[in-house]
């Protein structure tokens, strides 16, 4: 039994049981593959596939175990060979991130860049999801960190680390009916008003729906977008009022009026969700510093081996972080 023929199993089940991508997936050919699976049955003295005709039709009950055992020897097997180039000090390779838009479009490329900076040979792979994909990127396997954002308690797919707090912004252009002096409006002004949010805002769990809830009140979400700059894009239309994340305004939205949300909106917090059991490298660990410069990279490794309580500090305020990720 081999490594590679493991791997090839693997793939196999990955690909649904279609030989022809698995082969492609792992850069080997189908007679390839099927001969390194053929081997490794008759090793096993099973089959580890219902076979009809040439294709195969199902998983065997034995080869679920073998797979689930398979994947765990592959992870180990991937964790040795990471350890190993952290101990030689390699500087390239390739890092895979899995955000939202707000985050991928407005807070990461400074720290990319910085991280680029130090290691100019990793290759950064953007996946742009929304937050539960990015979390299922995750946990499959396909993704390194996953950057994602809750109003309430955090992720639990996997080692959270709080990077940054944020706040909600209301959005009009100059000139609408909200757009006047005094104080900011209030969720009985704005529930008299379309808004434009995030998709996340149409589910009863979201912190928006509790909100207004609270109050007794109805929201009228006329539009809902993954992507900030789309709703920014829609409120210039006139659609309706804005709610987005307040690092996706800036100076160049002169033509926007925006406020704080009103107080019942809560708070949001960005998190680092790190894979459980997977060895890192330096250069993953050090973009959650950049992201987080509260959190030292000595304590989140002795976290992430299981030698220390994860304990984190208060995250900043988005506005305190700007002035250390920027370049």
């Amino acid at each position: 039994m081999t490594l590679t023929q493991l791997r090839y199993l693997v793939a196999i089940a990955d690909a649904e049981l279609n030989i022809t991508l698995a082969a492609s997936r792992v850069h080997a050919t189908q007679p390839g593959l099927s001969k390194q699976l053929k081997q490794l049955e008759d090793e096993l003295g099973f089959l580890l596939f219902v076979r009809k005709g040439r294709s195969l039709e199902a998983v065997t009950p034995a080869g679920v175990e073998v797979i689930g055992r398979a994947r765990a020897v592959l992870g180990e097997a991937n964790n040795i060979r990471t350890y190993a180039a952290n101990q030689r000090r390699e500087s390239q390779g390739q890092l895979v991130l899995t955000t939202t838009h707000t985050q991928a479009r407005f807070v990461l490329p400074p720290a990319v860049a910085r991280i680029k900076q130090a290691y100019p040979q990793v290759s950064v792979h953007l996946q742009q999801a929304a937050e539960s994909d990015a979390l299922d990127l995750l946990s499959q396997g396909d993704a390194d960190i996953a950057i994602i954002s809750t109003a309430g308690g955090e992720p639990t797919a996997g080692l959270a680390i709080p990077l940054y707090r944020w706040r909600r912004l209301v959005l009009v252009p100059r000139g609408h009916a909200l757009d006047r002096p005094g104080a900011a409006p209030d969720l009985e002004a704005l529930s008299a008003h379309p808004l434009i949010s995030y998709e996340s805002s149409t589910r009863g769990s979201s912190s928006l729906q509790r909100a207004f809830a609270s109050a007794g009140l109805t929201p009228d979400i006329a539009l809902t977008a993954l992507d900030a700059d789309l709703i920014k894009t829609y409120v210039r239309t006139g659609l309706g009022v804005g709610l987005l994340a307040e690092m996706a305004v800036n100076a160049s939205d002169e033509d926007l009026r925006a406020w704080p949300a009103p107080a019942p909106i809560d708070e949001c917090i960005a998190w680092a969700v790190l894979p459980r059991d997977r060895v890192l490298r330096d250069y993953a660990l050090e973009l959650v510093h950049v992201l987080a410069p509260q959190i030292d990279t000595r304590d989140l490794r002795r976290v992430i081996d299981g030698n220390q309580e994860a304990n984190w500090p208060l995250p900043p305020t988005w506005e305190s972080l700007t002035q250390t990720i920027t370049v």
